[in-house]
């Protein structure tokens, strides 16, 4: 009897070969332009300890209190699956030293997990490209990281993206905003949904970031952060605006954007498209100067953001179609016990002198009939033939398999280049 199939966990989902020429490019473009601004990789564990979440994120959020994939392992401590980057990455900043008398500027990638409602574009093991600065306090390395970001999506050719800018402000004016958002949303309790009620008490800026569509309006008369600003969260958000002014960046002030993690102060930012439904963000971040010191380290000031790979790679397939799939430059094709003794040697020896040309050789027998169609669907340009006639006289067949053109011969030490030069042609 067939045993039941086993599939993924729900919200958790394989990327298969078909898939992976999107992600591989974006993560390529990605690498190439963080090494071009300074940003040095680092690699964090996908596990930490619980309390590493609590005390960054903050007790109250949804994430802490309803989403996180946590457990204790056979030593007794709580650990969860990170939610997201930031918490890991200051972790190990402090952890190894590196924020004493230094300012860093890293990167990392990898996948994250929150126990959500999976839905187009938001799934419970998602990944990210996250990007942060430590040891900067001015508004020139909150530009740097928005453009930079700009500039990843012009790369990608992701079009029509929409960057929305909003300031938090210092931890002091952000007091006094919570308190008389508090108060307003306090008046109108008998209005607020179950959400909305619980984060009243615990992270009341994160009601403004409700979806419910009877609130709206109630949301759109409520306090505006940015009239309680004062001054060094006003000077601060305003230099921000005239590099990007200067830079010709355009973005739309929206008094409304929050962050749902407790640690964001001064500039928040979001790019936002209208092409993926309800899930709009595509790549968000702002100022944290208060989080280091809040898990132990020295108070450093640090920014950074988190981009939405699934996000990302689903935008592209919407506006540009899928991305071609990996395919060799040449298909070796080996038929004949002679060839197939030999042929593998020959084909490293290929591989010596073509470094950048990508080989896929038959492996698993086959006719040349049955072998030229698997040469064919590989995509590839050219088939090398090698039988045992061929293996005799020390030469391979070459065929073209895209263009029209008579079938070449080529001795075994010049196929070399003549395949170079075929494929440069």
């Amino acid at each position: 009897m067939t045993q039941q199939q086993i599939q993924p966990p729900r919200g958790m989902n394989d990327i298969t070969p078909a898939q992976i020429a999107a992600w591989q490019r974006l993560e390529s473009v990605a690498r190439d332009l963080f090494a071009s601004y300074g940003y040095q990789e680092i690699r964090v564990p996908i596990v930490e300890h619980t309390a590493l979440f609590k005390r960054s994120i903050g007790e109250y959020t949804d994430i802490v209190q309803k989403e996180m994939f946590t457990f204790e392992d056979p030593g007794g401590d709580s650990l969860t699956l990170r939610p997201e980057a930031t918490a890991g990455i200051v972790r190990a900043m402090i952890s190894n030293g590196l924020l004493h008398n230094q300012r860093q500027r890293v990167w990392c990638a990898g996948p994250m997990f929150r126990h959500e409602k999976p839905q187009r574009g938001r799934f419970r093991q998602f990944h990210q490209l996250d990007v942060e600065a430590f040891g900067y306090p001015g508004p020139d390395i909150d530009a740097e990281l928005i453009l930079m970001s700009a500039r990843l999506l012009q790369r990608l050719g992701v079009q029509r993206v929409q960057l929305n800018l909003n300031s938090l402000g210092t931890p002091q004016s952000r007091r006094a905003y919570r308190e008389k958002l508090v108060a307003y949303f306090s008046a109108h309790r008998d209005r607020l949904d179950a959400d909305s009620l619980r984060r009243l008490e615990g992270n009341p800026l994160r009601i403004l970031d409700s979806k419910n569509p009877d609130l709206q309006d109630l949301i759109a008369a409520a306090p505006v952060l940015t009239e309680y600003l004062d001054d060094v969260s006003c000077r601060h958000f305003e230099g921000l605006q005239r590099y990007l002014d200067a830079a010709g960046l355009q973005y739309v002030l929206n008094p409304r954007l929050v962050r749902g993690l407790d640690f964001y102060s001064h500039t928040v930012f979001e790019w936002v498209t209208s092409e993926l439904g309800s899930q709009g963000a595509v790549c968000s971040g702002g100022r944290y100067d208060g989080l280091v010191s809040q898990l132990g380290g020295e108070a450093t000031p640090a920014v950074g953001w988190a981009l939405g790979q699934e996000r990302i790679v689903e935008l592209l397939r919407v506006q540009h179609g899928e991305t071609p799939a990996y395919a060799p430059d040449v298909y070796v094709v080996i038929a004949g016990e002679r060839a197939q003794a030999e042929g593998l040697t020959l084909v490293e020896r290929l591989r010596d002198d073509l470094p950048d040309v990508y080989i896929e050789t038959n492996c698993g027998g086959g006719s040349f009939k049955s072998q030229l169609r698997r040469a064919d669907k590989s995509g590839a340009r050219f088939a090398v033939i090698l039988g045992d006639a061929e293996t005799e006289r020390r030469v391979a067949g070459l065929k073209s398999l895209r263009v029209e053109a008579p079938q070449a011969e080529a001795s075994w030490d010049a196929l070399a280049d003549e395949l170079r030069r075929r494929l440069h042609a």
